[in-house]
């Protein structure tokens, strides 16, 4: 694992434990709290919904990069072995600018979402944007490796029946 993913796999876990664990704790305090004594806290719906898209974009980044979403690979299995890894560099670099892309896009609608806020603790909507914007630079970083191990992996001639060793996509 190089420094860029495991920078990224340690800031979406931390992320994840982080987000998991406030959102556990305010949900079975308010609820016990509501048994207890007939009352809620009133901040309490609004946490796990501020929460949650960190919890989700942590998630998503971190499947990424143990390479734990769903493929096919029919067409790249198709191909020979040095074309193959010319697609594997051609589509990672897609996938990544179409990441930065996103990302880009996010960026110019914080101010927009800036002065949207939350009804009881006035957290600004650019909060959340700002997480799914960081989870996007991260996939677009991600891509890049793949796209950089597709390159420095050098094609290996196929037998008849057995698997190739062409780079896999374990972001």
């Amino acid at each position: 694992m190089n420094l860029i993913e495991w920078a990224v796999v340690g800031v979406c876990r931390v992320l994840l434990w982080i987000s998991t664990s406030v959102i556990f704790i305010v949900l079975v305090a308010n609820t016990v709290l509501r048994y207890a004594t007939g009352t809620s806290l009133q901040w309490a719906n609004e946490v796990p919904e501020l929460l949650f898209p960190w919890l989700v974009m942590s998630g998503v980044v971190l499947a990424a990069a143990h390479g734990a979403h769903i493929t096919t690979s029919f067409l790249m299995d198709a191909m020979p072995p040095a074309l193959r890894r010319w697609a594997a560099i051609g589509s990672w670099l897609v996938v990544a600018a179409l990441y930065g892309t996103l990302a880009r896009a996010t960026f110019q609608m914080l101010e927009i979402v800036h002065d949207e806020k939350s009804p009881i603790l006035q957290v600004p909507g650019s909060l959340t944007y700002g997480c799914v914007m960081g989870g996007l630079v991260m996939l677009a970083l991600l891509a890049l490796k793949s796209a950089w191990n597709a390159w420095a992996t050098p094609p290996v001639p196929s037998a008849p029946d057995a698997e190739t060793a062409v780079p896999e996509a374990h972001w």
